[in-house]
């Protein structure tokens, strides 16, 4: 299938440990949507926070995706190289009024949530207050930086599930685009760097779905286009929790790597196992299975163009 130029997806995994089965489901997923359009699939590193990431986990998650056939188009882009376009977009939205400073602690937030859920169920997410949206209080200094919303809907569509519609001013309020230990945060350079890698289709793990209207928000505020997206099921512990890194999840033994990948295949529910030899020879069966499941999408829509910032 000759590559379209319509198409770009793409795996951003965190260098917080190596390529677990977890993981591997979430490659897999945007691996196989990208090759079943004929599109490009990019690699990104998101090294974005240094105090959670492990030594070598880089190198060892592209060796271990190396080694189970995923070739990546293009070169590999770190998130820690992109200082300069994460500082770009924050000086945008501070220029036209959008993010103001924060003085508030984790403590003082997670105090107002608990008070404002004595009159309203209480959210998943703590829901900041809006303490420092007029203002700081005197005599307190800046924690961070936080992106103003309001009470417009933010309507989307997911390729599987369908549409999605989140009020940010409920389920989140005005959240972090800048920490308290000077980093960037996950929102905006995720929707920087899609965009600068010109990402058309994002294909990830589920638990992820819950940023994605934060993320068409920066969209709309950057007039940058938003893409399309699809969530997948993630693998979980026994005890009914995200299988990661941080719940002790067990590397990819790459050796069996045939085996690690009939195990993703098996849990995108894309049929029984692949009897292949190498992985090489496990792709063509998983992308053609991929090409005639409901993971196409009935309910995919163009990507958005962007709107003037």
């Amino acid at each position: 299938m000759n590559a379209s130029a319509n198409y770009i997806g793409r795996f951003a995994p965190s260098p917080t440990g190596p390529l677990h089965a977890g993981s591997l489901v979430a490659a897999m997923a945007s691996y196989l949507d990208a090759r079943a359009h004929g599109g490009r699939w990019l690699l990104r590193i998101e090294d974005l926070d240094p105090p959670r990431e492990v030594p070598g986990a880089s190198a060892a998650i592209i060796d271990a995706l190396a080694r189970l056939g995923f070739g990546h188009d293009g070169p590999i882009l770190y998130q820690s190289t992109r200082d300069a376009a994460y500082r770009d977009a924050f000086e945008r939205l501070r220029a036209a009024g959008h993010v103001y400073p924060c003085a508030c602690t984790r403590r003082e937030v997670a105090d107002s949530a608990l008070q404002a859920s004595r009159d309203r169920q209480r959210h998943a997410e703590l829901v900041y207050p809006g303490t420092c949206r007029a203002g700081m209080p005197a005599g307190r200094a800046a924690r961070a930086w936080r992106v103003r919303v309001d009470d417009a809907p933010i309507a989307w569509h997911d390729r599987r599930a369908g549409a999605a519609t989140e009020r940010l001013d409920r389920s989140v309020g005005d959240f972090v685009l800048r920490r308290a230990d000077g980093l960037w945060a996950y929102q905006l350079a995720v929707v920087v760097d899609d965009a600068f890698q010109r990402v058309t289709d994002v294909v990830r793990g589920a638990d992820l779905r819950d940023s994605t209207a934060r993320q068409i928000h920066l969209q709309q505020l950057l007039g940058l286009p938003t893409p399309r997206y699809l969530h997948v099921p993630v693998l979980t512990d026994a005890s009914g929790n995200k299988l990661s890194k941080q719940t002790g999840a067990t590397p990819i033994d790459t050796r069996r790597g045939v085996e690690a990948l009939n195990a993703a295949l098996a849990s995108l529910e894309l049929g029984e196992r692949i009897d292949a030899d190498s992985p090489r020879r496990f792709w063509p069966e998983a992308i053609a299975r991929w090409a005639r499941s409901p993971w196409m999408g009935r309910h995919a829509a163009a990507p958005t163009s962007p709107r003037p910032a």
